[in-house]
């Protein structure tokens, strides 16, 4: 017997809000992890030094972004791996790097994530760091490494220096969030409107085009495919919002949508 093309749209669309459901569920429900209390007044003032995104807030929004900050250390593993020596004011800038992302959502929690390693270095495909291949500064973690994220310490770091315009904790991030529909795609499924989903596969396309002819200022990386292309500008869009909006206004006011709609 066939099946009614209909009810088989309805079913995919019931499995996806299901799936969404689950990898983004209401603050409170994960576990909490017992090694990662620190001191607010160390957590404010590696935010206040820091974090420019958490500066450009009131006073009433920067309270919001100091619990969640908290709870992403409640509740998420951070390991340093082979030497890595990781400060408390590395694992806040892990947690304001969480935060970011999903800063205008209530409901949110990154249940596809346990744990952070964090490498000493940059490191290769195999996750060795002596090779001369190493050139990964981070990644979302798949098969047996699956809920898991890889950072490089020194790519975290200099990721939070206001005079570049990328982050690459906030990349991982925004790839963890996009495959929270199931497909690192460079389509949020969460996050964005379905209304603004073609329009946004027409401006990313127009400006990979732009990117691989050597016609834009975005980094080259970002052409590599749609998702690189989503987590790359999403760096811009957090990182450095007015100089976006200056060059780009049309993706500035795309992520803009979706990235801070109620």
């Amino acid at each position: 017997m066939k099946m009614d093309p209909y009810v088989i749209v309805l079913i995919i669309v019931v499995i996806a809000a299901l799936l969404i459901f689950y990898v983004f569920r209401n603050v409170g429900k994960k576990n909490t992890v017992k090694d990662n209390f620190i001191k607010p007044i160390i957590i404010e003032d590696v935010l206040e030094n820091k974090v420019s995104f958490y500066t450009r807030l009131d006073l009433a929004d920067k309270e919001i972004f100091r619990e969640r900050v908290i709870y992403f250390l409640q509740t998420t593993k951070i390991s340093p791996e082979k030497g890595a020596v990781v400060t408390d004011e590395d694992k806040v800038l892990i947690a304001a790097s969480a935060t970011i992302p999903l800063f205008h959502f209530h409901h949110w929690a990154y249940e596809n994530l346990d744990e952070v390693l964090i490498y000493p270095d940059f490191f290769d495909e195999k996750f060795g760091t002596v090779s001369e291949n190493r050139n990964v500064a981070g990644m979302v973690g798949t098969g047996f490494l699956n809920h898991k994220m890889i950072l490089s310490l020194p790519a975290l770091r200099t990721g939070f220096m206001r005079y570049l315009e990328g982050n690459t904790a906030i990349h991982e991030f925004v790839h963890l969030i996009d495959k929270a529909d199931g497909e690192i795609d460079g389509v949020p499924e969460y996050l964005i409107p379905k209304e603004l989903i073609n329009p946004w596969l027409h401006e990313m396309d127009r400006t990979i085009k732009q990117i691989r002819e050597g016609k834009s200022d975005i980094r080259e990386y970002a052409a590599t495919n749609d998702a690189e292309f989503l987590a790359v500008v999403s760096e811009y869009f957090f990182k450095k919002p007015k100089q976006l909006q200056e060059d780009h206004p049309k993706l500035y006011s795309m992520l803009n949508e979706i990235y801070t709609r109620k």
